[in-house]
């Protein structure tokens, strides 16, 4: 390496600087064996990291058991199994007997010899019966009077299945806004937590009237859910009656009201 004037190493500065001073020691000697000492530690270092890589690479070795272990030789047997041998299937079951046809005997009835039959009378032995001119009394029946004087009229069928729905006025959204304008929520379900849906059924008729209102499945714990629920159904307006063919029949209509603190 080159050096200059400000390298504190320069020997030629050393000797300016040091003349006529003690230079055995001190500051002197540190500067100018300061290389020396540099060269000596680097290969010190140099040589433990061969030395070290050599022993991690030596206590890596395989030792000689293992090298025989994977040495060893597998032998696997080429040869093929033998012939499974096939089980013959069962025989099929024998058929059936024939189907006999067979009459059923049907015990004699023994007739009571105490009990004795009428005997039937002849023609002629009613000849000389005198027949009566008037007519003896006896029990009149009467028929009931009837209300109904044409035909009595079957009772109209309430259809499940229509062609065109049943609606109420304004449509679906319109049914729900009713219902939450109108439901009031019961104080006791409200403090106590309550919630769940109420699912109901009942009839519109021809004119769009609702009747029969019954809970398929109430609230769980609010039987006063419930009735809230049937209470505001019945206070609906006249819906819109279904048809069948054209013409305003009766049907059933499911309707689940739901029952949420918010």
């Amino acid at each position: 390496m080159f050096k200059n004037w400000n390298d504190v190493t320069f020997d030629a500065r050393n000797e300016i600087v040091f003349a006529g001073r003690n230079q055995g020691y001190g500051a002197f000697e540190l500067r100018k064996n300061y290389n020396i000492r540099v060269t000596y530690i680097l290969a010190g270092v140099a040589l433990f990291s061969i030395l070290l890589f050599g022993a991690k690479k030596f206590s890596d070795r395989p030792d000689e058991e293992e090298v025989e272990q994977t040495m060893e030789v597998v032998q696997i047997d080429l040869t093929p199994p033998p012939p499974v041998e096939e089980t013959p299937p069962p025989p099929p079951p024998p058929p059936p007997p024939p189907m006999v046809e067979m009459v059923k005997f049907t015990p004699p009835v023994i007739k009571d010899d105490a009990v004795e039959e009428e005997p039937q009378k002849l023609q002629e032995d009613v000849k000389e019966t005198t027949v009566g001119t008037k007519d003896q009394e006896g029990e009149e029946i009467v028929a009931p009077p009837s209300d109904n004087t044409g035909p009595v009229e079957a009772a109209p069928e309430i259809f499940t299945i229509v062609e065109e729905q049943a609606e109420f006025p304004g449509g679906t959204a319109a049914m729900y806004k009713y219902i939450q304008q109108n439901v009031q929520y019961p104080a006791m379900a409200r403090e106590a937590g309550i919630t769940g849906k109420c699912f109901l059924k009942f009839v519109v008729n021809e004119t769009g009237e609702i009747s029969n209102v019954e809970v398929l499945k109430g609230v769980p714990g609010c039987s006063e859910c419930d009735r809230e629920a049937i209470r505001v159904v019945k206070s609906m307006p006249k819906w819109k009656a279904a048809k069948m063919t054209g013409k305003s029949v009766k049907c059933f209509f499911n309707l689940p009201i739901n029952f949420k603190i918010q």
